[in-house]
């Protein structure tokens, strides 16, 4: 056994795992240690501010990781937690569980002397899957649970039942902050503790003799051949810690990582049933993973330092006008303010002139009414007067002067006996009511912009045009304008996605945006705009438009039959079929003869040519409706003028006798109908059972969809081919072959009760002619 160094305060020999430097590191440490430290100096001077504790704003002091990645002292997360009320067993530097790098002067020398658990204790720890720690009472029930308030957060962090013992010291950070008090201090060297007086600059440190030596000291207590030779050297430092972190449960030195706690854990963590099921990984898979991710992040740091510098000057131009325009916001704000102090000044002038004429003029009337009175006074004024007047012998004389006197005595006479004030004395029509206006000076702030608008999903929709609609939050600041925004998102663009087009100064809280490409998908936003500047937009939105340019036509009652069960509103956008007494006999029919009853409406406007979209919404209560197109001649053929029954030998699918339908060569039918009825569509089987008009094929045939809101009906009429679509989704329904070989119009059949509403145009469309069988109209 070789002999120990010679005695050191607090020297205890500890086992420690091996350090990371090179072998090489004992003869180059001196120059390797003092050329880092000059060429770090100026970066290290630059990075103090991550070094403070946010508690005491001072360099960390044996730093702890608090559980949401934040370091603070020891000795001030114990004072924090000595102001919330928890005793000292929740942080005691002095007892072993408070930390995993407890200094070895600190340990207990019980625990000190703890041996690693024997194998046979491990495997009933395994089967038993529970079992005590150091640091955990038995029996306890209602443990304690410590919650700090972190400082750099502002939120409060569980640290479990053992407090600031079950925290990890963050060595690293320890390590850190000692470079860099080395790297900034002027004639600090720190000195060789072996050394006879005087001593020498200290080289080298050794964890395990806790002590710092120079060259020739070190080679001394460390000789070649000895135990002692084999202690790893460190740089030179004044406080010495553990080169390893050691689990805080078990004393153990850590060697994997829980991702899903993600926490440093130990063998026997590992075991325990508190990371059952957990993944977890070797420390040096988390090291290097950890290691990559950092210095991929620190190279592309570094890679833009130019990114970097134009973005700081960016930032200081930014401070220099947050400056310049703070200092004119208050400047503004002064001058309003004293705007209003004017105009209220004024006011007060006002108010008090006002005051004050009616005062005098309430005073003058009222001194006139005292001098009266005061005129009757025996022996004075009015009264004197007259009894020297009544001294008159002269009669003549008496009347010319008594005449005049009589009336004046008889006024103060009236006067007397019906005495009031000439005016009253309050003035409390000069009372001013300010609640509005206190209120209004109360409520006196800054204008906000105008938050977020919501678009309304239910009012917005693409037809021939996209409206827009929308309003503002119930609290929301007014708006002056709006701005609305949209794009495509359809379109590839390799340059990236397409760039918005915009709309400025749109008023009011609805917009119309005008020929939209068919068949697109675009995106719409908005946001309001007010003397404070523009808010923030709205969630985006995203409309399809139709697959084809949309169709504008009216509905046109005069061909077909039984045109009294159908009434057409006044603008020819709605019908629907009454059933009545006409449609009573017509079922009498249908008993005796097995004839049907069909009312047809068609559109005024016939397609020749290319791709036409149109939109109808369809009652859910119709007994039975058919949607669709058909060509113009076989629809005037079969229905103008034609009686109200239908022989069972004859499909108007067709247009002739069914048995011709048994031919090789199957050619288009010339009607594509959409079976409605009771809220549900019927499709039929392979895509033709809603095809025709009689709709021949039963239930059994197909199966039902539910009714959308509003259906589409999209015609391609080079292709021969129309689709049926859910006109709010734009989902496909149904698509028919049909026979284009003429002219082709929208038509609507009734058999029963029913209605059908054709969707509005969205923009105003133009007054156009049509022609139908010779007959002009006026679209």
């Amino acid at each position: 056994m070789a002999t120990p160094c010679p005695a050191l305060p607090g020297a205890v020999p500890t086992r420690l795992p091996p350090t990371s430097f090179p072998p090489s590191f004992v003869s180059a440490a001196p120059l390797a240690g003092m050329a880092a430290r000059r060429g770090n100096k100026t970066s290290m001077k630059n990075m103090e501010r991550e070094l403070l504790c946010p508690v005491c704003q001072e360099m960390y002091k044996q730093p702890l990781v608090l559980p949401c990645a934040h370091n603070v002292c020891q000795a001030c997360a114990r004072e924090v937690l000595g102001q919330q009320g928890y005793g000292t067993h929740t942080g005691d530097p002095s007892s072993e569980p408070t930390s995993p790098a407890s200094t070895p002067s600190t340990r207990s020398p019980r625990l000190g002397r703890r041996t690693l658990p024997k194998a046979d204790r491990l495997d009933r720890l395994l089967k038993s899957g529970f079992g005590t720690y150091p640091g955990r009472k038995r029996g306890a029930l209602h443990p304690q649970i410590v919650m700090f308030p972190c400082p750099a957060c502002q939120g409060d962090v569980e640290l479990g039942e053992r407090g600031l013992n079950g925290l990890f010291r963050n060595l690293t950070l320890e390590r850190v902050v000692e470079r860099y008090r080395q790297s900034v201090s002027v004639g600090g060297a720190i000195l060789c503790q072996l050394c006879k007086p005087p001593p020498l600059e200290a080289t080298k440190g050794c964890t395990e003799c806790r002590a710092t030596f120079c060259n020739e000291c070190f080679k001394l207590y460390h000789p070649w051949g000895t135990q002692k030779a084999q202690h790893e050297p460190t740089l030179p430092t004044l406080t010495f810690r553990p080169k390893g972190l050691m689990c805080p449960d078990h004393k153990e030195e850590v060697s994997h990582y829980c991702k899903t706690c993600q926490r440093l854990v130990c063998q026997l963590c590992r075991v325990r049933r508190t990371h059952s099921g957990h993944k977890i990984t070797p420390v040096l898979s988390a090291y290097q993973a950890l290691k990559e991710k950092l210095t991929k992040s620190l190279t592309y740091i570094l890679g833009n330092q130019d990114t970097v510098q134009t973005q700081i000057c960016e930032l200081e131009e930014t401070v220099r006008h947050t400056e310049v325009s703070g200092q004119q916001a208050k400047e503004e704000v002064a001058q309003l303010v004293r705007g209003l102090g004017a105009v209220l000044e004024e006011k007060r002038a006002t108010l008090l002139q006002a005051i004050d004429e009616c005062q005098q003029e309430r005073l003058a009337r009222l001194g006139a009414q005292l001098q009266e009175h005061r005129s009757l006074l025996d022996g004075s004024g009015l009264v004197g007067y007259a009894q020297e007047v009544l001294k008159e012998t002269d009669q003549p004389c008496f009347v010319q002067a008594a005449k005049q006197l009589h009336h004046r005595i008889a006024r103060a006479t009236e006067a007397l006996q019906n005495f009031h004030p000439a005016t009253s004395s309050s003035f409390r029509h000069c009372q001013l009511d300010v609640g509005r206006e206190m209120k209004l000076l109360t409520e006196l702030s800054f204008l906000r912009v105008p938050e977020a608008p919501v678009i309304d999903t239910q009012r917005t929709f693409a037809y021939d045009q996209i409206f827009l609609c929308w309003r503002l939050p119930p609290h929301s600041p007014p708006a002056w304008h709006y701005t609305v925004e949209f794009r495509r998102t359809d379109v590839p663009n390799p340059s990236g996605p397409a760039r918005w087009q915009r709309r400025e100064e749109v008023r009011g809280t609805s917009a119309l945006l005008e020929n939209p490409d068919p068949g697109s998908v675009y995106v719409l936003r908005v946001r309001g705009c007010n003397k404070a500047g523009y808010g923030e937009y709205s969630e985006d939105v995203h409309l399809h438009t139709p697959p084809a340019p949309v169709l504008h036509f009216f509905l046109d009652g005069r061909w077909g039959s039984s045109r009294e069960r159908l009434a057409i509103s006044k603008d020819q956008r709605a019908v629907r079929s009454i059933p009545g007494v006409p449609l009573l006999l017509a079922a009498e029919r249908l008993l005796t003869g097995c004839h049907l009853s069909v009312d047809i409406v068609l559109g005024d406007v016939a397609v020749t040519q290319g791709r036409s979209y149109w939109a109808c919404a369809v009652d859910p209560a119709s007994y039975l409706v058919k949607v669709g197109v058909g060509l113009e001649s076989k629809l005037q053929e079969n229905f103008q003028g034609a009686p109200d029954v239908v022989s069972p030998r004859y499909d108007p699918d067709s247009g002739h006798d069914s048995g011709a339908e048994d031919a090789t060569v199957e050619a288009s039918p010339p009607f594509a109908f959409l079976t409605i009825g009771m809220g549900k569509i019927l499709l039929g089987a392979g895509g033709s059972g809603g095809a025709g008009l009689t709709g021949r094929d039963g239930p059994g045939a197909g199966c039902t969809v539910p009714l959308p809101p509003r259906l589409g009906i999209c015609l391609d009429y080079e292709r021969g081919r129309v689709s049926f679509l859910d006109a709010v989704s734009f989902r496909g329904l149904l698509e028919c072959p049909l026979d284009c070989s003429g002219p082709v119009c929208p038509a609507f059949c009734f058999i029963g009760g029913g209605a059908v509403q054709l969707q509005e145009p969205v923009g105003i469309k133009p007054e156009r002619k049509v022609t139908i069988g010779g007959f002009s109209k006026l679209d």
